[in-house]
C-alpha cells in the first residue's frame, strides 16, 4: 500500500493562495513566448540560449552573473509553493521536471516570474502514520528530480560553483520556514517544526541528489553585522546580486558585508 493518494486540487481557496503568493499557475495559463518547458531547458544549448537572452534584460555582466540571479528567483518558485502546501495543507505539488515550465518574463528591473504546472494533481499522506514516506517523496521530487538536474546544467554551461546555486535555494527555504508561513494553529505549528527540522536536519543527501544536504550545510549560527541590526545567517558565498546594480547594492546577508581584517606582516 501507498503512503499517499492523488486525487485534484480542488480547494479553490488554497490554490488561489499558492498562485498570487508563490507564483504557481497552471501550465495552461502560460505566455507561450516568455515560458519554457523545464525538459528543454535541462538542454543546454536552449539553457545557454536563455541565459543569453536574460543577460542584458536583467543587467547583468555576465552569463555567470546571470545563472545566479535567476536561480535565486527560479528557487523561489520551485519551493515555495510546494513546501507551503505540503506543510500546510498537507498537499503534495508534482514538482517532477516534467511537470515543470519556467515563465521568465522581467519588467522594470523586477521578475515577473512564475512557475506554470501541467499536472495540477496532488498526493496527500493516507494517514499521519504514512506522512514521513509521503514528505519524503514530494521533496526528492522538488530537489533529486528537478533543481539538482536544472542546476547541474547551469553549472556546466556557466562554470558557476555549484554551491552558489545550492546556497541560493537553501536562503529560500529558510525564508519559507522562518518568515512566510504564519499560524495560529498548534497542529500546523508542529508540522512546520517537523518539517523544517527533517530539512535541515535529517534529509539524506540522495533527496537533493547530490553528496550532502545543503539545507543542512548552509544553516550557520545567525549574527549581528552591527549592534542596531537584527540577527541574520551570513552567506557563505555571494550571489553576485550586486554585479547587476545601479548603483551597486548588497543583499542584506550578503558575506562582502564583512570586512575582514587584514593579517599581520610577521
Amino acid at each position: 500500500m501507498t503512503a499517499y493518494s492523488t486525487d485534484a486540487f480542488d480547494n479553490a481557496k488554497q490554490w488561489q493562495h499558492l498562485c498570487q503568493s508563490f507564483g504557481l499557475m497552471d501550465a495552461t495559463q502560460r505566455n507561450p513566448a516568455t515560458s519554457i518547458w523545464l525538459p528543454q531547458l535541462l538542454d543546454h544549448e536552449q539553457c545557454e540560449k536563455l541565459l543569453y537572452h536574460l543577460t542584458p534584460i536583467i543587467h547583468s555582466p555576465s552569463l555567470k552573473v546571470t545563472a545566479s540571479l535567476l536561480s535565486k528567483r527560479y528557487a523561489y518558485l520551485a519551493t515555495a509553493a510546494s513546501l507551503y502546501a505540503m506543510t500546510v495543507y498537507d498537499a503534495g505539488l508534482d514538482m517532477s521536471a516534467q511537470n515543470c515550465f519556467l515563465d521568465y518574463q522581467y519588467t522594470d528591473r523586477l521578475w515577473q516570474s512564475k512557475m506554470p504546472i501541467h499536472d495540477c494533481r496532488v498526493s496527500h499522506p493516507t494517514s499521519s502514520k504514512d506522512r514521513e514516506k509521503w514528505r519524503e517523496m514530494v521533496v526528492k521530487n522538488l530537489f533529486a528530480n528537478h533543481l539538482a538536474l536544472l542546476w547541474q546544467v547551469m553549472v556546466d554551461v556557466t562554470k558557476i560553483h555549484p554551491r552558489i546555486l545550492w546556497e541560493n535555494t537553501a536562503v529560500r527555504v529558510y525564508s519559507l520556514y522562518e518568515k512566510k508561513i504564519t499560524t495560529t494553529s498548534p497542529i500546523i505549528q508542529e508540522k512546520i517544526k517537523q518539517d523544517y527540522a527533517y530539512l535541515i536536519k535529517e534529509a539524506a543527501p540522495e533527496i537533493f541528489g547530490i553528496d550532502h544536504n545543503p539545507l543542512k550545510r548552509y544553516d550557520v549560527k545567525k549574527i549581528k553585522l552591527t549592534e542596531d541590526s537584527g540577527l541574520i545567517r551570513l552567506r557563505k558565498s555571494c550571489c553576485f546580486y550586486y554585479k547587476a546594480t545601479d548603483p551597486m547594492e548588497y543583499c542584506s546577508n550578503c558575506p562582502l558585508l564583512v570586512v575582514k581584517p587584514k593579517k599581520k606582516k610577521k
